[in-house]
């Protein structure tokens, strides 16, 4: 490996043969989200740290020990954005579009957390979010649900298994809130010390443990859903109805909380057995109280953020992996005019209404290593043209991915022949 400069830890490059795989499974979401009714939104990078210290919770582990934040050359705090949903709300009202309005929307882009770095987990990592705002009832929750669901599907992914729970009301959750206190003040002894630290800050992000020790003490904790008011149970309930009409399966996750402060009622993650560790795949819930905390009128709202590096992980896993683009055509070139030329046939054949893609021999080479060049790239015919073929008008067509023989056309009819040759390739696949 190069003694030059490294990439930072936790910070990976995605290289060309991983890109197509990348674009597969933008393109299939941008799709779905369109016909969905979600619209695009582009957020920025950096944010003022307040916003996530007010959206997220000071005292939550991301705003605590894992955002890169720094102050500018003014003094002011700013953050790399570590998740997308705040960023968006903000966007939402710096823009006016949450004023008397229901919004889809959906977002990607890199995030940022000072985590330490495993597979599935980076320091950058990429997600896509979907969210819906401004609407109030458990069918825009089961539509997000059933949007990621359709993902899975037309991307050929299986084996992943949908988990739901309810966090009620923060009011409903100030109740269960006092129960937990008192359950694990009662087994203190048998907590570590992110625990003990949670316990008067935030007790139910102790249910969120992965520590293997605490997991009987965790089991024996009361459950949320004995303790949501009336109007949370009735909406978990129709989510749980819109679902099962849908045919969408899911398992009941009591202890599924989140780690985000600004969840109420529905909380959902979508995991898989095929991660390791890191199963979760796409995670999401309702934040009906973020709105009014980031400065704008009560608004209720939903969504998800799935990861990308996960899922690209399932696509590949699955085979339903798109392969790199290849030329059709690849341009061998031999001597000055023949360049020249070249260049003004390669640009005719990129005019042709059949987004012909064409790569030409640069920096020179002899017949051989061009033809080297033309093998490795992928593409199907080699159009061979020397000092004698521009003289003489014409130019060599040589099949690289079958044993057709070699042969030769005039410059004028370059592009339909090509055309022709093309199709009668596809035509035999």
């Amino acid at each position: 490996m190069s003694k030059g400069i490294q990439p930072i830890r936790g910070m990976n490059d995605i290289l060309p043969g991983q890109t197509a795989i990348w674009q597969q499974v933008e393109a299939v979401a941008r799709v779905l989200f369109a016909r969905y009714g979600y619209q695009e939104i582009r957020v920025p990078l950096l944010e003022r740290t307040e916003l996530f210290k007010r959206s997220i919770g000071e005292l939550s582990d991301i705003v605590m020990k894992e955002m890169y934040s720094f102050e500018d050359r003014n003094g002011e705090s700013l953050t790399l954005r570590p998740e997308g949903t705040a960023g968006i709300v903000r966007a939402g009202l710096s823009n006016g579009l949450l004023y008397n309005q229901q919004q889809r929307l959906w977002c990607g882009g890199a995030m940022f957390r000072y985590e330490r770095p495993q597979k599935g987990r980076y320091r950058q990592f990429h997600q896509l979010d979907a969210e819906a705002l401004g609407f109030a009832g458990p069918d825009i929750d089961a539509e997000l649900i059933l949007l990621s669901a359709r993902l899975w599907r037309e991307l050929g992914v299986g084996g992943l298994t949908l988990k739901i729970n309810s966090l009620g009301t923060p009011e409903s959750r100030a109740v269960y809130r006092e129960k937990l206190v008192e359950y694990f003040s009662a087994h203190a002894d048998g907590l570590d010390d992110d625990s003990r630290r949670r316990l008067e800050a935030n007790p139910m992000r102790i249910l969120d443990s992965k520590n293997p020790d605490m997991a009987g003490i965790i089991d024996g904790a009361p459950s949320i859903t004995d303790y949501l008011d009336q109007e949370s149970a009735r909406h978990f309930e129709d989510l749980r109805r819109y679902l099962d009409e849908a045919g969408c399966e899911y398992e009941l996750a009591p202890r599924l909380v989140r780690g985000l402060d600004y969840y109420t009622r529905t909380v959902f993650e979508w995991v898989s057995d095929k991660l390791g560790a890191q199963d979760a795949v796409c995670s999401g819930g309702r934040y009906d109280g973020l709105v009014e905390q980031l400065g704008g009128k009560p608004m209720p709202a939903v969504g998800w953020a799935l990861g990308m590096e996960r899922l690209v992980a399932l696509v590949e896993q699955a085979g339903c992996a798109a392969k790199p683009a290849v030329p059709d055509v690849f341009f061998a070139l031999l001597g000055d005019q023949a360049e020249f030329r070249g260049m003004r046939l390669a640009e005719e054949l990129r005019d042709a209404p059949d987004d012909i893609a064409v790569v030409c021999n640069a920096g020179g080479g002899s017949f051989k290593s061009q033809l080297k060049r033309a093998d490795r790239s992928g593409a199907r015919l080699a159009l061979i043209m020397g000092e004698e073929e521009c003289a003489a008008g014409t130019i060599a067509i040589k099949p690289l991915r079958s044993d057709e023989p070699q042969q030769s056309c005039e410059q004028h009819e370059l592009v339909e022949r090509v055309r022709q040759l093309l199709a009668a390739g596809e035509a035999g696949l």
